[in-house]
């Protein structure tokens, strides 16, 4: 089995490997090492010193902190405990009018925002949208990802769980 160099790693999450090269990489099987090479290449971009445990999105993470684990954007800020919903810690834009739906479908049928919302779930730091929620109005911010850390370091990665 190949294993690719932290750079490679790194072009092929920046989407600047020619496509041959990308389509062998995805085609192939994993080697072992790959998750702690994008870990390594995630770490080298953010600011902070606390550890990634986890990438919960694109620039959102879980991370070790000496507050504990915690959910934290690229940019450093901290949404709390990582077994929390985090979005309710974000700052939130509910598009449920027109006039704020017609900024997303700006030349098509817009959705009857009394049947559905759209809500950007925003850093309140540095602006980026986290997560976009299309949803019927009232319906409960769902918490949709709670990952069992030690399990998968312990099963899946055969390590334990990192500490601070």
């Amino acid at each position: 089995m190949t294993s690719y160099s932290k750079d490679t790693i790194r072009e092929l999450m920046d989407g600047t490997l020619p496509w041959p090269q990308t389509r062998r990489i995805m085609s192939a099987y994993k080697d072992e090492d790959r998750f702690f090479k994008v870990i390594e290449v995630l770490q080298d971009r953010v600011k902070w010193k606390d550890r990634i445990l986890l990438p919960v999105g694109e620039h959102l993470f879980i991370a070790e902190t000496a507050k504990g684990r915690v959910t934290k954007c690229e940019c450093g800020h901290d949404y709390g405990d990582y077994r929390q919903n985090w979005k309710l810690a974000a700052a939130i834009l509910v598009r449920n009018t027109d006039e704020l739906l017609r900024e997303v479908y700006p030349t098509s049928d817009l959705p009857d925002p009394e049947w559905m919302e759209l809500r950007e779930f925003i850093c309140p730091t540095c602006g980026v949208i986290h997560e976009v929620e299309a949803c019927a109005p009232g319906y409960p911010v769902v918490h949709d990802f709670q990952p069992d850390l030690e399990g998968f370091y312990a099963d899946w990665l055969g390590q334990p769980l990192p500490r601070q």
